[in-house]
């Protein structure tokens, strides 16, 4: 019988299933969002909201409560510097569990675990930010006046130059005589 047994053991000894998921947790911490099986993600959901709760004050004693269950600095600090203002507010449910299908190899349930305050597809930013362009045709107006100088070599153009360095003379010569 299962009388008061809470806990998924996941198939591993207490002290495998402690290591795993403090990596696991500062894998999230740090990353935002993990990929992993459902039954490892609701274990690690009852592992890191607690100490998700516990940064929100921050106290030495909070801190050390906290690195024993992580054991990692840089988790810690990342956890009590930037995380913990963003959930001042939310009374609990700092995580969410995205479910993905199945993996290929063993036909495990897939899901992805994140911090809610984290997603910003799911916050609605993205979105606003994005503004709708139209299709336009990528001509040039030189080629669309059907101008020599946007087909023509170098040597040509420098022809053109020439040529009209000399009409401009003629003209001028012209309105000398009138």
């Amino acid at each position: 019988m299962r009388h008061s047994r809470v806990i998924n053991h996941l198939g591993r000894t207490s002290s495998h299933r402690k290591s795993m998921l403090a990596n696991m947790a500062t894998s999230l911490i740090l990353h935002k969002r993990i990929t992993t099986t459902t039954a490892k993600a609701k274990a690690l959901r009852t592992y890191v909201e607690p100490l998700l709760t516990k940064s929100k004050e921050d106290s030495t004693h909070s801190r050390r409560v906290v690195f024993s269950y992580l054991k990692d600095k840089d988790a810690v600090t990342e956890l009590f510097r930037e995380i913990s203002p963003k959930i001042a507010e939310r009374p609990g449910g700092y995580t969410r569990i995205l479910k993905t299908g199945n993996r290929i190899g063993d036909n495990a349930d897939m899901c992805i675990l994140e911090l809610v305050d984290y997603n910003e597809g799911m916050l609605g930013g993205g979105d606003a930010a994005k503004t709708k362009t139209t299709r336009r045709r990528r001509t040039s107006r030189k080629k669309e006046e059907g101008s020599v100088e946007a087909k023509a070599p170098k040597a040509v153009v420098a022809e053109k130059t020439e040529k009209a360095k000399t009409e401009g003379s003629e003209a001028d010569t012209a309105a000398e005589e009138k």
